[in-house]
């Protein structure tokens, strides 16, 4: 399967216009992880981004006295990488992949410039990015919650 294939299947890039599509993959090349892998940890430099298409890879952070700990897993379909988009460009968070992987890595430097050239692209990537920001900070907020034996879910009512 070739990269532009990968981008017409993968759901991030759903309903984007099919014109945008060669651009990006002028910056995109397939990966594969074995598990154990880390791809980043919180704090380096934010270089590229991942659409995942196969196996699993586990977010985490470092949280002082308990080491790394993982926020949510991302597979098939998702999204790794949101960090590349915002000033300093530093990781967020870490990654590790749980299981073999397989995913589309971006260029980050490239797609920025893309972005920057065509207005309407950079919108809809952002906002799509943006989603993702708000699903990663969700999780996040979960799972210190669960960390600190706060409830997560609400009581039942009535």
């Amino acid at each position: 399967m070739t990269p532009l294939e990968m981008l017409r299947e993968h759901p991030f890039l759903a309903g984007l216009p099919q014109e945008w599509l060669p651009p990006l993959t002028g910056h995109a090349r397939p990966v594969a992880w074995h598990p154990g892998h880390r791809l980043f940890r919180a704090g380096e430099p934010a270089e590229r981004f991942w659409l995942v298409r196969g196996g699993e890879v586990a977010l985490d952070f470092p949280v002082p006295g308990r080491g790394d700990v993982g926020i949510e897993t991302i597979g098939a379909g998702g999204v790794l990488g949101w960090s590349w988009l915002f000033p300093p460009y530093r990781w967020q968070f870490g990654a590790v992949a749980v299981q073999r992987s397989l995913a589309v890595e971006f260029r980050a430097a490239g797609v920025r410039r893309l972005m920057e050239s065509d207005d309407a692209l950079g919108r809809q990537l952002t906002a799509r990015f943006m989603s993702v920001v708000v699903d990663r900070l969700q999780a996040s907020r979960v799972r210190l919650l669960e960390l600190y034996g706060y409830p997560t879910a609400l009581p039942p009512t009535g």
